[in-house]
Formats: structure tokens, sequence, C-alpha cells
């Protein structure tokens, strides 16, 4: 009986545990349609329900699952000593990933793709834009997430790792988009590929995607290696940066080898940069996220 009202107990802990840190990701997801309504300038009702603007809500759908992803990374390790300290460390965690999230686009739009105008583009209800966006997102929360996961602790040590966790990716994310435009430049007789974007070609949004999102999850594997440590933390990082490179071009490398075996006698320049189609910049987007997600799990 007595071991009965134990469990008892810790269960209806456990379950306030739940309670919190559901109530704060909930609010923050709702918090996160309306911020971006209001970094649009615009009112997210009407873009979505009124104006049926179907890249604004990929767009808006991309930042709330780029937030979804950053709170599984708050939310994953030990509950904290008290009910207070867990709100706190889950409201901390969950409103600096929102701001991260953020930060990240502006930069996305400013130094990876800066010769676009992505609000007014998704404004003007340009899907490609609006699923390369999403992508860009959920690209940085995805490495936000590792670090969380990495780090322990609620103290400046543990923002300052977070922090340069989130420079590092958007610094690799920079490197691997310029990477891409110069490849499509040398497939397409110098064409530029965020004016293709802007033309509102999907099947290279769609690519791009995936070129992204792997991109995050090769550069995730380094917390598989790297201890954290506040006394070491400036040599993890640059480890971690150092180790997110060979990891993005080893992710490149196989992921050229796969995509040739499993659209084989396919030429992915002709079907997808010229013909726009959609199905093979599918099969495109899946080979590079399932090759990330194979060696991710083989590093861990």
């Amino acid at each position: 009986m007595n071991t009965f009202f134990e469990i008892t107990a810790l269960n209806q802990d456990l379950l306030i545990y739940l309670v919190i840190d559901i109530s704060i990701a909930i609010v923050l997801l709702g918090a996160m349609r309306f911020i971006s309504g209001l970094s649009a300038k615009v009112n997210s009702t009407q873009e979505l329900a009124q104006k049926d603007n179907f890249a604004f809500g990929i767009s808006v759908a991309g930042s709330v699952a780029a937030l979804g992803i950053v709170l599984t990374g708050a939310i994953s390790g030990e509950n904290a000593p008290s009910y207070w300290m867990e709100f706190i460390g889950m409201f901390a965690y969950g409103t600096l990933g929102l701001i991260l999230i953020k930060i990240g686009r502006v930069i996305h739009d400013k130094l990876s793709l800066q010769h676009l105008n992505k609000t007014q583009e998704i404004l003007n209800e340009n899907i490609t834009i609006g699923i390369v966006d999403a992508a860009g997102a959920i690209a940085t929360a995805i490495i936000i997430r590792a670090v969380l996961l990495w780090v322990h602790g609620l103290d400046v040590d543990t923002f300052i790792a977070i922090i340069a966790g989130f420079i590092i990716s958007q610094a690799i994310l920079l490197m691997v988009t310029r990477l891409k435009e110069r490849q499509y430049a040398k497939n397409n007789q110098g064409d530029c590929l965020q004016e293709a974007f802007a033309r509102g070609q999907t099947a290279l949004a769609i690519r791009y995607a995936g070129q992204l999102i792997s991109t995050a999850l090769a550069v995730t594997a380094a917390s598989h290696f790297l201890t954290y440590s506040p006394e070491t933390l400036l040599n993890n990082l640059v480890s971690w940066f150092v180790f997110a490179i060979v990891m993005t071009l080893l992710v490149a490398l196989l992921t050229a080898i796969a995509k040739r075996i499993v659209l084989w006698g396919i030429n992915l320049v002709e079907e997808v940069d010229q013909q726009q189609n959609i199905g093979v910049a599918c099969v495109e987007m899946a080979t590079s996220i399932s090759i990330a997600l194979i060696l991710t799990a083989l590093m861990a």
C-alpha cells in the first residue's frame, strides 16, 4: 500500500511538470503566429483566413514547427528541482528559441538571400519563398535544439553556449547557400538561384529545403562527440564549427552518391532546374534528409 501511494505521488509530481511544460509550449506556439504577423506588419488572421495567402501560411507553419523543435530541446532531460524553476527554465529557453528563430530569419534575409525581399514576396503570395523561409527556420531550430540538449543548467554560460551555437548554425547555412548558388549558376548558364526563387520555381525551393535541413542535421552530430563544460566552452565551440564543416561536406558527398542511385537515369538539372519537376525535387529532398538522418544516427 505504501508503494502504491509513493507511485501515485510520483505520478502527480510528473503530471504537474507536464502541465507546466505543455502550457508554456502552447502559449509560445500561439504567440509565434501573431509575432509572424507583427514582423511582416500584417494581420495574420486576414492573411491566413481572408486573403488565403498560402505562402504566408507556409512561412508561419515553418516558424511554428521550428519553435516546436526548439521546445523539445528545452523539455528533454531531467526536471528542475522545483515547479518554479521548471517554469522559469522552460519559459526562458522557449522565449530565447523564439527570438533566435526570428533573428535567424533576419540573417537569412539579409545575408544568405540578400537579393530577395522575402517578406514582400511572401505577402505577394510567392509560395516558393514561403517554402524557402520555412526551411530556413526549421534548419535553424534543429541546430538550436541540439545545443539545448548539449548544455545543462540555467546560467550565463548556458546562454552563451546557445547563442554561440546559433551563430555557428547561421555561418554553416550561409556557406551552404553560397555553394548551392554557385552550383546552380554553373549548371544554368550563370542564372541566379535567388532570382529563380523570386520567379516562383517551387521545385528549386523544395530541393533547397532538403539541403538546408540535411545540413542542419549534419551540424548536430558534433554534440555527440563534445562534452559540455563552461571551462572549455571556447575550445568546444571551435571544435563544433570544424566538425560541422566536415560533417556538412560528408553529407553532401554521400547525398550526391545516393541521388545518383535513387534517381538513376534521371537528369536532375534538366528535370528540376529547367522543367520544374516537383516530384523529382521531392525525391531529392527526401534523399538528402534521409542520408543526414542515417549519418547522425550512426554518429550517435
